[in-house]
């Protein structure tokens, strides 16, 4: 079973209303976008399913087309708490944390109207549960700069697997 096969399963056994939320199998687009980074790949599942939630409140879902807005930000916030008790349950509180803060600072610079959640992410994969990008996120908090945050996913992961995850990002919010 793929990780997103388990997103949906749940998502479907959860409620009747996420089951109705979710597009054929057919039509969904099972791609991994920046659990490729983590370096723990038990993290995956929560990883991507915190994303997906966070598809559903600022881009296009892989998995899902709800009726409504309102249904896909109560879907959206159903994932984004099952991916980070998903990463809590694998015991690193560190990375619960770089989530919590993750989120925090993408919620930011959307109602800024700024970019700079795609390195955000990515940084934040590469990095998750090992710190050492709380100067990169400064920078994009205090200065709009999101560039030490994607030269800090670079320097862990390579350029060739952040190039790939930046643009799945930008698929999804085409």
């Amino acid at each position: 079973m793929t990780l997103f096969d388990e997103i949906a399963e749940g998502a479907e056994h959860e409620s009747a209303l996420w089951a109705q939320s979710l597009r054929p199998v057919d039509s969904r687009e099972p791609l991994p976008v920046f659990s490729p980074l983590v370096p723990d790949p038990a993290q995956a599942l929560g990883l991507e399913t915190i994303y997906e939630g966070y598809l559903l409140h600022y881009g296009r879902s892989r998995l899902f087309a709800p009726t409504d807005q309102d249904i896909a930000l109560l879907l959206g916030d159903t994932l984004l708490a099952h991916g980070l008790v998903r990463i809590a349950e694998l015991g690193d509180v560190v990375a619960v944390g770089d989530l919590a803060q993750l989120l925090s600072l993408c919620a930011q610079v959307r109602a800024a109207g700024r970019g700079g959640d795609a390195p955000a992410w990515a940084a934040t994969a590469a990095h998750l549960g090992r710190g050492g990008i709380e100067a990169a996120r400064a920078s994009l908090r205090e200065r709009g700069d999101a560039q030490p945050l994607e030269q800090a996913a670079r320097t862990k992961s390579g350029d060739a697997a952040v190039d790939t995850a930046l643009a799945a990002h930008r698929h999804f919010f085409s």
